[in-house]
């Protein structure tokens, strides 16, 4: 059984500009042979900037959505192959925000994952709970349940990691307890050992996200099965996300 490799992704969501190449060449000299790979996902403008500023680093550049076709009529959106093409070498799926304020379904994650392959892209597949369904009890079914429905058979033997990220916690400044992610990585990494086989089922990792600061990036990052994180506010601010990724 190989141990996942950690890896801490910022992503900034709708926020940066070239003015913040500052704080990601900040991050690039603050990271140096540490145990996780480390990567920042900026707007799609700023993929090209940003993989120029960290150009010769150890930190990686990724996208933060891509369309599942690989050219066409679909106005506003950007393909897996035109991140690439920008720089980008992995590409976030499936955030909470995409499936709410989109409508994004489990199968459609899936296509953009086939399509992320297709293109060299790593995929960061986000799955998680609204406060209403841990609520009700329904945290595991639903996490596994997306689990599911968003990874295509295609991710064999290739590189990608799972985001758990419970809706209710997204910069709410709530997280839950260490018992409570744990409990849930857990139930991940049983059905990527059943979908994958218990080789490569346990060798991805799966990423906590959700208020993740460096005040509790050291607890959540050392609780059983979390093999990373992906960070959102605390990404935007160099100090704060070396805070982050020292918490391994």
């Amino acid at each position: 059984m190989t141990a996942p490799t950690p890896l801490i992704a910022g992503n900034w969501k709708m926020n940066g500009s070239l003015a913040a190449m500052a704080e990601a060449r900040a991050v690039a000299a603050g990271v140096s042979g540490g145990p996780a790979r480390v990567a920042i996902c900026p707007p799609a403008t700023l993929i090209p900037a940003m993989s120029a500023a960290l150009a010769g680093s150890a930190v990686l550049v990724g996208g933060q959505d891509c369309h599942f076709e690989t050219s066409g009529a679909f106005t506003g959106d950007i393909s897996a192959g035109m991140l690439a093409e920008a720089g980008a070498r992995l590409v976030i799926l499936g955030h909470s925000e995409r499936r709410a304020g989109h409508g994004e379904t489990d199968a459609l994650v899936a296509r953009k994952a086939v399509a992320a392959l297709r293109a060299g892209l790593e995929p960061i597949v986000c799955v998680g709970e609204t406060l209403e369904q841990r609520k009700a009890g329904d945290a595991l079914s639903v996490v596994t349940a997306q689990v599911r429905g968003s990874l295509p058979r295609e991710l064999e033997r290739r590189a990608y990691s799972v985001a758990y990220e419970p809706v209710w916690a997204i910069g709410t400044g709530l997280t839950p307890t260490t018992p409570e992610i744990e409990e849930v990585h857990a139930a991940i990494r049983a059905v990527l050992v059943d979908l994958f086989g218990a080789g490569e089922g346990a060798s991805t990792p799966i990423l906590y996200g959700g208020s993740v600061k460096p005040t509790n990036a050291a607890e959540i990052l050392h609780a059983a099965e979390v093999g990373g994180a992906l960070v959102g506010g605390a990404s935007l601010k160099a100090d704060d996300f070396l805070g982050i990724v020292r918490g391994l």
